[in-house]
């Protein structure tokens, strides 16, 4: 199991970002984990660390939000995010960490963007099915690289008028279905040691702590509330890795 302070401090933060974030603020946070590891760890380390910790914590979000989602908008995303998945699968040994970082911050802070200067009272239309297999490819992608697929599938997500719960259970749902299909390639790539297994089972605990933690706050934040911490949670994730893509790049 790794030893390093630093990891643990930073670890802990981590997964109990991602729990409270994936149990009831549809995933808005949970692209936190992979950089947040990656300042004590390896990037790649840190996905393998994540991988199995996410996977348990979805079974509990699987019990709370089971059947909530909704199916026209799954029936287009988890194809697309299996085939994401499969080209991150056949790029990831030759991929530059610090290129992904970059493009999901502009992806993050330029949706943000888009929706503070949108006009009052101008209602937005409903992206296609071609746009959800477009950002749900994206996402699938994203999240095999680094467990970050919440930015580009919320360009989809928030504009199909979905509730607050079956939001949360679409979104909940898909990276769930994802976290599991990525096990077998993970494996492949020789991603799963066994320090990296131990150091994932002493982080689960903490992971459906925070989970059963989002669920409880579901339940208890107005809608107005509720987009608005996804919306400030694209601004935190967004600006944490343009930050560091850029700064990986220049150094």
């Amino acid at each position: 199991m790794i030893n390093d302070p630093l990891f643990w401090a930073v670890a802990i933060v981590a997964v109990l970002l991602t729990g409270i974030s994936k149990g009831g603020l549809g995933g808005g946070v949970g692209g936190f984990g992979v950089p947040i590891m990656a300042l004590a760890v390896a990037p790649p380390q840190a996905a393998a660390i994540m991988l199995p910790v996410l996977c348990i914590m979805d079974l509990t979000g699987f019990q709370a939000y089971w059947g909530k989602w909704n199916k026209r908008v799954m029936r287009v995303i988890v194809p697309a995010g299996l085939c994401g998945i499969v080209a991150g699968t056949l790029t990831f040994k030759s991929l530059n960490n610090d290129w992904i970082r970059v493009l999901l911050g502009l992806i993050s802070l330029g949706f943000l963007a888009y929706n503070l200067m949108k006009k009052e009272g101008v209602e937005r239309k409903q992206l296609s099915d071609g746009h959800g297999w477009f950002w749900g490819g994206i996402s699938g992608f994203t999240s095999f690289v680094a467990h970050a697929g919440g930015p580009p599938l919320s360009v989809y997500m928030l504009v199909q008028r979905l509730d607050k719960t079956a939001f949360v259970a679409t979104s909940l749902i898909f990276f769930g279905s994802m976290n599991y299909a990525k096990l077998i390639p993970y494996w492949w790539l020789d991603l799963f040691d066994t320090r990296n297994l131990l150091t994932s089972l002493a982080l689960v605990p903490l992971g459906v702590a925070g989970t059963r933690l989002g669920v409880w706050l579901h339940t208890r934040i107005n809608p107005k509330l509720f987009f608005r911490i996804v919306y400030a949670a694209f601004f935190l994730t967004g600006s944490k890795l343009l930050w560091d893509g850029v700064r990986g790049l220049l150094t």
